[in-house]
């Protein structure tokens, strides 16, 4: 049974970062960025799952590792796990009622073979009303980021994950998901208006089952699309790094980037200026370095948040021991992070406050398990058991949680403290 602790503070409840977000225009070094700080998070001994949303996919060329569509472990870094989205992904994946529903109104055989029991002017009819709906109705705006999100809360939701450092696309595309939950609506009512053209009247003569399927499917993605939205601007459980480049364009899109991720609320964790020009004694380097300090200073003034610099290196960063170079740069030597919950505070030039997403106590005659669940309502959560294996279940999505002993979740004692699920287990008489 699944109980509410109210008035109940924690102080490893605070400020604990779940999900780290780089961001910035193209070609600024975000993916270095993301990849040392996930490399040095794992070798500090977290569990951590590099994702990666940019349809360049360098990421791979960034380890020197080839990961794709599924979560890979990284060769070299224990503790560390990468997946790269795949572009190419179809609505039918994210929404299988809706694809299908889709392929049947194109389909030239929509109407199966009722359509053979229509004449011809009802027919004529029928193709007028789907020539009225233009073809781009069909396409959601912001489908990629929805599907690059919408995967991302399944393994946000995943307590198995201590970190997860989230490479995302060009700033343009993040900001045009967070907008998605208002279009959603809009873009459902079209999809329904087109699957009664297509076919209302097989519905009429043999149900709404396929429509309300539907309905149901699209009000669920709406759910979890708020979910996501609700945890982005959670500065408990998110952070975000914008990165760029000491030049104009650079600067400026950093400002505008800034501006528009507070009209949404996500936290803003500080900003990292990469490939400063180290300072040297030749007359073009040092031109160049001033130049570059002047837009430092603009960042500054405009931002009003924490900015870090990182100069030039004299080589490529490629390569997991190139990374770690980096990453010792930007977090100090790495440390040994303790088994507690946290927050665990890290950084030197930037700074996160982390957490493990999963912590056990093991006493005399109960096995204590911690499992932190980001921006959690209790209705979005279930507990069930099956042949000794306990299951977790968040917004449907279930995970194994493994535990010393099998399992019955009717003798689990489990509360729901803020967004930490405490589950008691009896090590005795199971």
């Amino acid at each position: 049974m699944l109980c509410v602790c109210s008035n109940t503070t924690y102080g490893w409840q605070d400020n604990m970062a779940r999900l780290l977000l780089f961001g910035g225009k193209g070609g600024v070094g975000k993916t270095t960025t993301s990849s040392a700080t996930a490399v040095w998070l794992a070798d500090s001994g977290l569990r951590v799952l590099l994702v990666s949303s940019d349809p360049a996919h360098s990421t791979s060329d960034s380890l020197g590792v080839e990961i794709g569509s599924e979560v890979t472990a990284i060769d070299g870094v224990e503790g560390l796990w990468g997946l790269e989205m795949d572009p190419e992904a179809k609505i039918s994946s994210l929404l299988p009622k809706v694809g299908s529903a889709m392929e049947k109104m194109n389909s030239s055989k929509g109407l199966g073979g009722l359509g053979m029991m229509l004449d011809p002017s009802a027919k004529d009819e029928i193709a007028d009303m789907k020539g009225e709906i233009k073809t781009s109705d069909m396409v959601l705006p912001g489908l990629d980021e929805a599907i690059a999100f919408d995967e991302l809360l399944r393994h946000v939701e995943d307590p198995t994950w201590d970190v997860i450092v989230f490479d995302t696309a060009p700033t343009g595309h993040t900001l045009r998901f967070l907008s998605l939950p208002e279009l959603i609506e809009a873009w459902s009512d079209r999809l329904i208006r087109m699957m009664r053209i297509s076919g209302g009247i097989r519905s009429m003569m043999f149900g709404k089952k396929e429509s309300d399927a539907m309905k149901e499917e699209l009000e669920k993605f709406q759910r979890r699309v708020l979910h996501v939205r609700r945890v982005l601007s959670n500065d408990e459980i998110t952070s975000f790094t914008l990165v760029t480049i000491p030049e104009r364009m650079g600067v400026n899109e950093t400002i505008r980037a800034q501006k528009s991720l507070q009209e949404f609320d996500l936290p803003i964790g500080g900003c990292l200026v990469n490939r400063v020009t180290p300072e040297l004694d030749h007359p073009f380097l040092e031109k160049r370095r001033e130049s570059e300090l002047q837009r430092i200073e603009e960042l500054k003034e405009s931002l009003g948040i924490n900015i870090s610099t990182m100069e030039l290196f004299d080589t490529e960063v490629v390569g997991i021991e190139r990374l770690r170079e980096v990453g010792q740069f930007l977090y100090g030597p790495v440390i040994e992070i303790d088994s507690g919950l946290g927050p665990h505070s890290i950084g030197s030039v930037l700074h996160h406050e982390v957490h493990r997403g999963m912590t056990k106590e093991l006493a005399e005659d109960t096995e204590r398990i911690y499992l932190h669940y980001p921006g959690i309502k209790r209705d979005e959560l279930s507990l069930r058991s099956e042949d000794g294996v306990l299951f977790v279940g968040l917004n449907g999505r279930e995970k194994p949680v493994k535990t010393s002993v099998p399992v019955k979740a009717s003798q689990v004692n489990a509360k729901l403290e803020g967004d930490i699920l405490r589950l008691d287990i009896p090590l005795n008489d199971l």
